[in-house]
């Protein structure tokens, strides 16, 4: 049996919130988690909406049914089958939604910020490795990466960028690792990382959410 691969037209779908126009003056791109839908996930980021601000939360590709064959559905930005040609589709989708948004306007004076959320940092981070995008600040919440932070990004490319990490002490998922190695595995990659914590679980906390927007 041979295996064979071939490039076809997919459909993405993402959402905003906000208005990009000549008064923005911060742009968000927000990653959602495995098994998450955008629209419901931006929901968390209506916070931050303001008339100087724009919010963009693009969608994975790979859709499924969270339980059985039918009611809610859920999107991952990858799996294990296929995994190089699934990361090389979603760097290229979320380039083209970069490049659709922003490809004519004039960024000066504008602060980009990028968020991951859970699965969302893994992609997030092999996104700004390819260089492609600018970004200013970068949130990495909830995430854990296995084969350490270098597996999915040079740490270089974050050594000048401000970057936090966020989540919960009573994360149910990082709960089942030791919490303090995880932290000191990412200091070692990105050492000036600022570490945030708050009272909760694998979640977008909007009180925590406010305070690192400032």
């Amino acid at each position: 049996m041979n295996e064979h691969q071939l490039e076809v037209k997919r459909t993405a779908r993402y959402f905003t919130l906000g208005t990009l126009n000549n008064q923005t003056k911060t742009i968000w791109f927000v990653l959602h988690g495995y098994g998450q839908l955008a629209q419901f996930f931006i929901k968390k980021f209506e916070v931050l909406n303001n008339e100087s601000t724009f919010i963009v939360a693009p969608e994975a590709l790979s859709r499924f049914y969270l339980q059985g064959v039918s009611g809610r559905v859920g999107a991952t930005w990858m799996t294990k089958e296929a995994r190089a040609a699934e990361i090389d589709d979603y760097i290229f989708y979320l380039n083209h939604l970069y490049d659709t948004l922003l490809h004519d306007r004039d960024l000066s004076g504008i602060t980009i910020h990028v968020l991951g959320f859970s699965q969302g940092n893994a992609t997030l981070l092999r996104w700004l490795n390819n260089g492609h995008i600018r970004y200013d600040r970068v949130v990495i919440w909830a995430g854990f990466f296995g084969n350490g932070v270098a597996d999915v990004i040079d740490p270089v490319r974050l050594a000048h960028t401000p970057t936090a990490l966020v989540y919960g002490t009573q994360d149910e998922y990082l709960m089942q690792i030791d919490l303090e190695k995880y932290e000191t595995d990412i200091k070692a990659a990105i050492p000036h990382v600022q570490v945030v914590t708050f009272e909760g679980k694998h979640t977008i906390d909007v009180d925590t959410l406010k305070k690192i927007a400032l």
